[in-house]
């Protein structure tokens, strides 16, 4: 199989194996107006199992790094004009998140209070653990 190389757009690359669809329907790109591939299992000499995921978009877009740092934090983001691949930095897992999940506590204000954000924080950074900010619930 053959994916032809882009102009100008972004690759995420060496996103964990079978996490591409997730972040692909994350991050909206159905939504785009430009050709999107998302390719699973490609092969990969630097990720555990031999195997990792790839989006490639042949537009030059915003791209929330929160969600990508959620989904992710290993994954590369590569931004392409011209023909030349430019890295971005490292990135992170986010100290915060914005409506990304939902607190499953029914007990939580949220379930409640509908116009309440879904705000998670970061508590385990080695193991990706975020709670809700209203009653501490472990997000999954």
């Amino acid at each position: 199989m053959t994916i032809s190389p882009i102009e100008n757009g972004i690759v995420l690359d060496h996103i964990t194996a079978g996490k591409g669809m997730e972040l692909y329907k994350a991050l909206g790109l159905s939504e785009l107006d430009c050709l999107v591939a998302v390719i699973n299992n490609a092969y990969s000499r630097k990720m555990p199992g031999g195997k990792k995921d790839i989006i490639k978009i042949d537009a030059e877009i915003e791209l929330n790094l929160d969600i990508i740092g959620y989904f992710d934090p290993g994954i590369t983001v590569n931004v392409i004009k011209n023909g030349v691949n430019t890295k971005l930095p490292k990135i992170d897992a986010p100290k915060e998140i914005r409506d990304l999940i939902k607190c499953k506590n029914p007990r939580c204000i949220t379930s409640v209070e509908q116009e309440l954000p879904h705000v998670f924080k970061l508590t385990d950074s080695e193991n990706m653990v975020y709670r809700c900010i209203y009653c501490e619930t472990k997000a999954k």
